[in-house]
Order: structure tokens, then sequence, then C-alpha cells
């Protein structure tokens, strides 16, 4: 049996980048669980400042297996989860 290979198992996307916002940021799981699509990130969470990026998006290149161009990163990725999101499942489909 093949495996599609465009497909990554390395859990499942939404699951491994809710990990990744409450280990970086500190957040409790329960609030990181409650996040919606529309669910404001940079501006809204005290926690995701301009250092805390660096450190998101190098734990999602390391978790994901991803990498992120600097070209790639602007205010309406990190606006909301689900911006991120739809962001990190489009980077594993590559």
């Amino acid at each position: 049996m093949r495996q599609n290979t465009a497909h990554r198992t390395h859990g499942d996307t939404d699951a491994v980048l809710r990990s990744i916002l409450r280990d970086v940021l500190g957040l409790q799981a329960a609030q990181v669980a409650a996040f919606a699509a529309d669910t404001g990130l940079f501006g809204a969470l005290p926690e995701l400042d301009s250092m805390a990026v660096a450190g998101l998006l190098t734990e999602m290149e390391d978790r994901l297996d991803i990498v992120i161009d600097d070209d790639e990163v602007d205010g309406e990725l990190l606006e909301t989860f689900g911006n991120l999101l739809a962001f990190a499942k489009a980077k594993r489909a590559k």
C-alpha cells in the first residue's frame, strides 16, 4: 500500500499548532482549546509580542517540518488563529 507523500503524518496540524501556541506563549490549555478561526492572535494576545513571533515561527518549522520564508510573514498571517492554521496546513501540503 502506497502512502501519499504529500500528506505528512506528524500529527493533526490543528492540534500541533495549538500545542505550539500553548508552549511558546505559556497559555493555558483551555484557552488555546477554545480558539476559533476568528480568534485574534497578534495584537489580541499580550503574550504574542514581536519577540515571541520568532519563537513561534521557529517552533512551527521544527514541529510541523516546514520552512517559513521571511517574505511569507506579515500581519495578516498572525492576525487570527484561522489564518495561521490555514498557512500551516498549506505549507505541510507542499
